[in-house]
């Protein structure tokens, strides 16, 4: 039997997914890993501890499942997007990682709005957010001079995992799209970004595909897990396209819904596109095919929210009990999930959540109820902006806190007036690893192929006329009200402590 292995390096764990060739699950396994916050937006891990971190989990591993130890034909990686890592000239780590969620990079990023104008996005396709790793590099320019003088090359968080590795550095395109120094359509660096802030090209990583065969682990690793050092290994994608890979996003009209802490609407492109709204434009993990983005900062989150509020001491089950019996429109209250600000499409630090239209007969499923459709709706306006730029968006795969209720899958379909579909085995970006592994092994004659082998479909749910209708016309008024609350938003932060 051969195997492979899924390493999904993620922000709080290491996890590990060891599948057969029949798409299987043989095992899993996962290391936590630490992450150092501080006031100002500080947010870094050491790249040490995700070395560590994944060599303890593939031992684990090895320890379940004897026979992989000589089993394993390959090996693949998904990882933390945007993660800054600074390396000398000898590929040491210069600093901690400056991590996605790592925040303190405004001022950077305004100077690369002034800096490339509209250019920004004809050299990047994409918004500068201080999440991207360039508003990282000029913070590290600007506050650290010294130790930025003596920076010979950057990777990304599993581009390091992978040099530790093999002892080779490579970058692909799905995760230095997110860099804000890549031209995902050319698939190439962007000189012209690098001359205008004045970075070196030359720091650069050499870009690869996905599939790409870098290496094989080195013998100290392979010792320390107890595999052969034989094992290939291959480039892997960005957790997003990875996770496009594993929940079987690989063809025209198909799209994602991820509900996690935040939510995700990914759908797959096959060409340059064009999106108003702050809509991220990446490399799929499949060659040559690209995704685009929208982002909701709170969506899993304001659910959190609500239940730590409403019902602290009860279950997920108990709060949203009944919700199925609440028509559409939760008897006129509207829920805005903007605890954190948002992303998609306003890019508003400064907005804030909203129930509106609460009344005394309102009772507590009835404002779970609204959080879900609020949630919904949030995630929708990314649709909406795909659907305007000429997509057709016919079938949404849902995953995470929005897969797990019957019913909010029913409500997914009828505000996004499609066909909603879960999974069978939801294993997110470990397991599009695999299938990138899988494939660089050779064993179908395309990664569609493998995607289609190993990412099996549970149920669909079609949406329903009459409430699509409803929900078309309460949509228009969720759309209102950030245009009616953000001057009070922003007015009410001075009081916010």
């Amino acid at each position: 039997m051969s195997y492979v292995a899924g390493i999904d390096l993620g922000t709080s764990a290491v996890k590990v997914l060891l599948v057969d060739k029949h798409g299987n699950v043989k095992g899993e396994a996962s290391s936590p890993l630490d992450m150092h916050v501080a006031a100002g937006g500080v947010r870094e891990q050491n790249p040490d501890q995700w070395v560590d971190a994944t060599i303890e989990a593939l031992k684990k591993i090895v320890e379940s499942v004897p026979e992989a130890a000589t089993s394993i034909e390959g090996m693949s990686f998904s990882g933390q997007m945007h993660g800054l890592v600074l390396l000398d000239e000898k590929r040491q780590v210069l600093r901690p990682a400056m991590l996605w969620n790592d925040t303190r990079t405004s001022a950077e990023c305004e100077l690369i709005r002034t800096t490339l104008g509209e250019e920004l996005y004809t050299y990047t396709k994409n918004p500068a957010l201080e999440g991207f790793t360039l508003p990282k590099l000029l913070w590290v320019k600007a506050h650290e001079p010294d130790l930025f003088s003596k920076a010979t090359s950057f990777v990304l968080p599993k581009d390091y995992l992978r040099y530790r590795l093999t002892g080779a550095l490579h970058m692909e395109p799905s995760d230095a799209a997110g860099t804000l120094l890549f031209h995902p359509a050319k698939k190439a660096w962007s000189h012209e970004m690098c001359h205008a802030l004045d970075i070196p090209v030359s720091m650069c990583p050499e870009i690869v595909l996905s599939t790409d065969e870098v290496g094989t682990l080195v013998r100290d690793v392979a010792t320390q897990i107890g595999v052969s050092n034989d094992i290939k290994v291959f480039a892997g994608g960005a957790d997003n396209a990875c996770g496009a890979l594993g929940a079987g996003i690989i063809a025209p009209g198909e799209t994602l819904c991820s509900i996690g802490t935040s939510g995700v609407i990914l759908s797959y492109e096959e060409q340059d596109i064009d999106v108003d709204g702050g809509v991220h434009f990446f490399n799929h993990a499949k060659d040559n095919v690209f995704y685009t983005m929208g982002v909701t900062l709170a969506a899993g989150y304001s659910l959190q929210w609500a239940k730590d509020q409403l019902a602290p001491n009860e279950s997920f089950e108990a709060l949203l009990d009944g919700i199925e019996t609440i028509p559409p429109g939760s008897r006129g209250l509207l829920f805005t999930p903007f605890l954190n600000g948002e992303r998609t499409p306003y890019s508003d630090a400064s907005i804030r959540a909203s129930w509106i239209g609460m009344d005394a007969e309102h009772t507590r499923v009835h404002l779970a109820k609204a959080v879900m459709e609020g949630i919904t709706f949030s995630l929708n306006e990314s649709l909406q902006l795909f659907r305007q730029a000429g997509k057709t968006i016919n079938t949404v795969v849902s995953i995470g806190g929005g897969a797990k209720n019957p019913a909010w899958l029913q409500m997914q379909a009828d505000i996004f007036n499609a066909t909603v579909v879960s999974l069978e085995n939801e294993q997110g970006p470990s397991l599009g690893a695999a299938i990138i592994a899988a494939a660089g092994c050779g064993w179908a004659p395309s990664i569609d192929m493998v995607v289609k082998k190993f990412v099996r479909r549970k149920q669909e749910f079609h949406p329903v006329k009459e409430n699509v209708e409803t929900y078309q016309n309460i949509f228009q008024l969720y759309q209102q009200v950030y245009k009616q609350t953000a001057e009070m938003c922003e007015s009410l932060a001075v009081y916010r402590g």
